[in-house]
């Protein structure tokens, strides 16, 4: 309870320190020659996006091309909603599409488009006492770790990973209790490195885990659950309900991440470094196009 007092007063403390009054934004510097008037943009964002690595390679580029300066708030995807509710940040990177519809139903954010995917995963220790390793349905994986009482920890931070850890269950019929089960209220990175040193079970998207691969012992159990996709998509805080969002540069960050740059660098990072993409791009692709 007291970590999430601080975390909660830490956020507050980050919001009000990158909000601002000024007057209503103006054009981009590239159609008006003009550095813009409002020059910070605050971005609320999933965790998974800066422990990943992929924060590092966009803010440079976007700052660059845009002439805006980015004030990142690296949160658990319900804190970055509840945000974008409040009117306190311009623009939102998340990955909870279900909590994400409804902040949109209530006009809280406006242009809620498909940025990119990858997936979740189950990760545990080699000897996997509750025996998922090969697993193909995570919500039987979830049940045998609950009868198992295998130590699973959790994000416990209404992130979106944590979101989808609770329909897991759900769907298990299970809640979760007891000495087994245990919160972090932290982070995806902070949560694998936790479930790593207990040698306990957690969920994770994909993306933070390989970027923190050389520094875990957990093997990857259950994966190619189609109930274990990923989807990330940016959307702007609706200035029509708060009048003090810099909505032209939410609307750049939007543009820059659905632009052929911004997609082609989304699709090379991690290609180099681990071999692999850590992210697929979905550009003019929409939650229909797998299903949801």
């Amino acid at each position: 309870m007291v970590q999430r007092m601080m975390g909660a007063f830490l956020v507050s403390w980050l919001v009000l320190l990158y909000v601002g009054c000024s007057s209503n934004p103006v054009k981009l510097e590239a159609t008006t020659g003009q550095a813009p008037a409002k020059k910070d943009v605050i971005v609320a964002m999933t965790t998974s996006i800066e422990d990943s690595g992929l924060l590092d390679d966009l803010v440079p580029v976007i700052e660059k091309k845009t002439g805006y300066k980015l004030k990142t708030i690296s949160v658990g995807t319900g804190q970055a909603l509840a945000l974008a509710e409040k009117g306190e940040v311009d623009v939102l990177f998340v990955n909870s599409p279900k909590a994400e519809q409804k902040v949109l139903q209530d006009g809280a954010v406006i242009n809620r488009r498909l940025v990119m995917h990858n997936d979740f995963i189950i990760v545990g220790p080699t000897a996997d006492q509750a025996k998922i390793q090969g697993k193909k349905d995570a919500v039987e994986a979830f049940s045998l770790i609950a009868k198992n009482q295998a130590l699973f920890v959790s994000r416990g931070d209404d992130s979106g990973t944590h979101k989808l850890e609770n329909s897991l269950w759900k769907q298990a019929s299970i809640t979760p209790t007891g000495a087994w089960y245990q919160q972090t209220g932290a982070g995806m990175g902070q949560t694998l490195q936790v479930a790593n040193e207990k040698l306990g079970y957690t969920l994770a998207d994909r993306a933070t885990y390989i970027f923190q691969k050389k520094n875990l012992s957990l093997p990857v159990l259950v994966e190619g659950d189609r109930k274990l996709l990923n989807l990330y998509h940016v959307m702007e805080v609706n200035p029509q309900k708060f009048s003090r969002v810099n909505t032209i540069g939410a609307k750049a960050f939007s543009d820059f991440l659905l632009s052929s740059e911004g997609q082609a660098l989304i699709a090379a990072h991690g290609k180099d470094k681990f071999g692999q993409p850590l992210f697929f791009v979905d550009g003019g692709k929409t939650e229909k196009d797998y299903g949801f």
